[in-house]
């Protein structure tokens, strides 16, 4: 067995070609747009190189057949946060095979050390957590937009090598069709009428003003997380602009409370629905297809990417307010009859009471993963958010 460096135009169109092998005949799989996956590798597109680094590789064997990929990086913004310097892996994909996985986990460990890393998180996405993050051990059926998709020989080929859960990511469903419960309609409506509070959703005239709220948002509510890094406001406009051919401005919902902005919601549709007939392509064909399916109105399911809340009204109900809001629009979206509301952490206990406080039910759960180069080092599992 071999590990090839991707750099060049073949290696590139080989790296993609990996996950069709692997997800050749299994229907629940959307091959992600290629384009998309290479704007992560990109340095000009993705702002975590301006203080990160990557690379990645194919395995092949001694016939030069395709038998795996990996990818390895470091945000040196966050890698420093934990209690050793931590870096990442991602974009796995192998044959099972333990000998090449392996390989593939060892070329990424040396990478992450020789470059001052002490563990390694996987698999990771280079880039925000709400995209490409996490190994899927239960809830075996299509993704949502984002969230991934794997065998489940994966997780033995991870934890033999070595890796530990370093936390669990739940995702809920909810089925549109039923009414919510009754106890949290009444709160809902109770905050969304009381005086003091707004709810506005998102439009593209008035991106700066928006932008600026997101990021206030974001420091009220993640500030004192143990991870929190600032904002960079351009990378909220890169995600918008990026995002334009599937964001719905309604189903992105800013609350306010005298005029201060106190809590933000992001739900997509479930792009996944058309990329299935897509096979990673958006050339000219890939695009008029994917404004017919999208014109047809084939997607059923939105995602829950982002919801957070200043710390402050973290009590109020402002998020059950919210979907009160959002659940009017929905009426006249009669199309969409599931929300998947990923991902929350296991870490945090708030989130998960209140998915379940909407009725939804625990349906796919995925790890995180991470490998201590120091095997003696006591593991420590991600600290519950209090």
């Amino acid at each position: 067995m071999r590990l090839i460096e991707v750099t060049d135009k073949k290696s590139k169109k080989q790296f993609h070609k990996v996950s069709h092998l692997i997800y050749r005949g299994d229907s629940n799989w959307a091959a992600p747009i290629e384009g998309m996956v290479e704007s992560i590798f990109d340095p000009i597109k993705n702002k975590a190189f301006k203080n990160g680094k990557a690379i990645r590789w194919i395995l092949v064997d001694k016939n030069n057949r395709l038998l795996g990929r990996i990818a390895a990086f470091i945000n040196y913004n966050l890698a420093h946060t934990y209690d050793q310097p931590t870096g990442g892996c991602g974009f796995f994909e192998c044959v099972d095979n333990q000998n090449a996985a392996n390989m593939l986990f060892e070329a990424a460990k040396e990478w992450n050390k020789e470059n001052g890393m002490e563990a390694m998180d996987g698999p990771i996405n280079f880039g925000e957590n709400y995209m490409n993050w996490g190994l899927l051990v239960d809830g075996f059926m299509p993704q949502g937009y984002g969230m991934p998709y794997n065998p489940k020989y994966y997780e033995n080929l991870f934890r033999t090598f070595g890796f530990d859960v370093y936390f669990e990511q739940y995702s809920y469903h909810l089925d549109y069709s039923k009414p919510f419960p009754e106890r949290f309609w009444k709160i809902a409506a109770w905050i969304a009428k009381k005086p003091g509070y707004s709810f506005r959703h998102f439009e593209f005239n008035k991106i700066d003003s928006f932008v600026n709220d997101f990021c206030t948002v974001y420091d009220g509510a993640w500030s004192h997380h143990e991870h929190y890094k600032p904002l960079d406001p351009e990378d909220i406009y890169s995600f918008i602009n990026e995002s334009k051919a599937i964001l719905d401005p309604e189903m992105v919902w800013f609350a306010y409370h005298e005029g201060k902005p106190i809590a933000m919601f992001a739900m997509i549709p479930d792009i996944n629905q058309i990329l299935r007939k897509l096979n990673g392509k958006l050339n000219l064909p890939g695009i008029l297809k994917f404004f017919y399916y999208k014109q047809k109105k084939i997607m059923t399911r939105t995602r829950i990417l982002l919801m957070g809340v200043d710390a402050k009204y973290q009590r109020y109900g402002v998020e059950s307010a919210i979907f009160w809001h959002q659940d009017k629009l929905m009426k006249k979206k009669p199309q969409y009859t599931e929300v998947e509301l990923s991902w929350a952490g296991d870490f945090n206990p708030k989130i998960i009471a209140i998915y379940e406080a909407t009725g939804a039910k625990k349906a796919k759960t995925h790890y995180t993963m991470r490998y201590l180069f120091d095997r003696n080092k006591p593991f420590k599992r991600a600290p519950i958010i209090e």
